[in-house]
């Protein structure tokens, strides 16, 4: 019979089952012993999280609880001396200037402003604990290489370029004010303000704040003001899995986050940003999350027509009929992990009706039965955009593979995404054959 344990010995096994086997704590790095020795400075006492490295999985860097959270408690509580908004900006030796300036700037603008001016400040600046632990780049489209931009999906890469034209508008917009700014540097503000420092201060804001709205200053343009840069929270990762409660206590004064769902202790604590599909979490924040339900792939109008039948002398006319009802904007064309959409599915019906059935169009965007004849057609046309969209995507893959260059991160973050699409699209193939057999039988 074998030796009986004792309940120390019993203890430290469940610590180690409950333990993930992949996680290195990274409290001890002097960025993150700084960081939380300024939130205790500023009244943020209760910091269960802790800085860890999750090795293996798509967050990297996250935050670590010390302790079981149950539904309801609280994951962190921020002292809104903590957060860094429009109203920290203004009361800051920026204030004066802004008041002056004309045309009003935006409150991203002027936090952009004050990101920048402090990490020039380095060490006699009061926020540099916070922006010593921000990344000295980003993920999102406004960092990636052009050549690496044009391996994104089509409908990510129309959008990239907006993000990309919005932060070259910000510094062209900003450069008089900053000029206004001379007094405040020994250096040339030319040589501060740079296309480089707006980037990544536009980024670090798109990319870390959280919503809080503020009543609108007499001292800033009519945008919405809603942006909180939130240190140490903002370590928090996204999961799709998760439930939160989010938003400024007005009571305690603090900005809190409480859990609707259960973590161990030892786990790695998430927030959720919203039901975000990849592409969205990829053009905003950077990341994309593994196996995400939410993710859905696009299909652009340009790739449905090529699989129409051009000969069909109605097909002009049932696109005009689907454009007006809202069933080409490409947001409700996707196939997503459950097959395709149904409105791309009620698309497809229609455009697959023959000559002499025009007064089925309206009933088969309301729903009602359709011929089975025309419900495999619609599911073979289906399958054919589906497969079509896996050999592009496939192509791509083939590129990336190829392309080993200095760019192998940012190229390797497209592969990811792109792999990922293609689960979708394999999983929709699936239920689509499904669903043929089906209709079929």
């Amino acid at each position: 019979m074998g030796r009986k344990r004792g309940r120390t010995c019993r203890k430290r096994g469940r610590k180690r089952a409950f333990t993930p086997e992949v996680m290195v704590n990274i409290s001890h790095e002097m960025q993150y012993v700084q960081l939380r020795k300024w939130l205790k400075e500023n009244g943020c006492i209760d910091l269960h999280l802790v800085p860890a490295h999750f090795p293996g999985t798509y967050t990297g860097r996250g935050l670590m609880t010390t302790k079981a959270l149950q539904p309801g408690d609280t994951i962190i509580a921020l002292p809104e001396k903590c957060l860094l908004t429009t109203q920290t900006v203004h009361r800051s030796y920026l204030g004066k200037y802004i008041e002056r300036w004309k045309p009003r700037l935006s409150p991203l603008q002027v936090l952009c402003t004050f990101l920048v001016a402090e990490r020039h400040f380095g060490r006699t600046s009061p926020w540099k604990p916070y922006i010593d632990v921000l990344p000295k780049a980003y993920t999102c489209p406004g960092y990636l290489a052009e050549e690496v931009l044009r391996l994104l999906p089509e409908a990510l890469l129309g959008k990239a370029e907006v993000q990309r034209r919005d932060i070259r508008e910000l510094t062209l917009s900003s450069e008089g004010f900053f000029h206004s700014l001379q007094p405040l540097f020994a250096e040339s503000v030319e040589g501060i303000f740079t296309s480089d420092a707006l980037r990544w201060a536009w980024c670090s804001v798109n990319t870390r704040t959280v919503y809080m709205e503020r009543l609108q200053s007499e001292y800033f343009s009519r945008e919405p003001d809603v942006y909180a840069l939130a240190p140490y929270l903002d370590l928090l990762n996204h999961s799709p899995t998760v439930q939160v409660t989010a938003g400024f206590n007005q009571e305690s004064k603090c900005y809190e986050i409480r859990t609707l769902t259960k973590c161990r202790r030892y786990q790695q604590a998430f927030i959720c940003y919203g039901p975000h599909d990849n592409q969205r979490l990829l053009l905003e924040y950077g990341f994309f999350a593994a196996n995400n339900p939410h993710s859905v792939i696009y299909v652009e109008k340009d790739v449905l027509r090529t699989h129409l039948l051009q000969k069909d002398k109605e097909l002009n006319g049932k696109l005009s009929f689907l454009q007006d009802r809202g069933f080409l904007e490409y947001v409700n064309l996707t196939f997503g992990f459950e097959g395709p959409s149904w409105r791309l599915l009620a698309a497809l019906k229609v455009l697959c009706l023959g000559p002499d059935n025009y007064s089925q169009w309206k009933k088969v965007l309301i729903g009602l039965p359709d011929s089975v004849g025309n419900e495999r057609n619609s599911l073979d046309l289906a399958s054919s955009l589906c497969s079509h969209l896996m050999n592009e995507n496939q192509k791509v893959l083939q590129k990336v593979r190829l392309n080993r260059t200095e760019l192998l991160e940012q190229l390797d973050l497209v592969a990811k995404l792109r792999e990922e699409e293609r689960k979708i699209l394999q999983a929709s193939l699936v239920i689509l054959q499904r669903l043929r057999n089906t209709t079929t039988s």
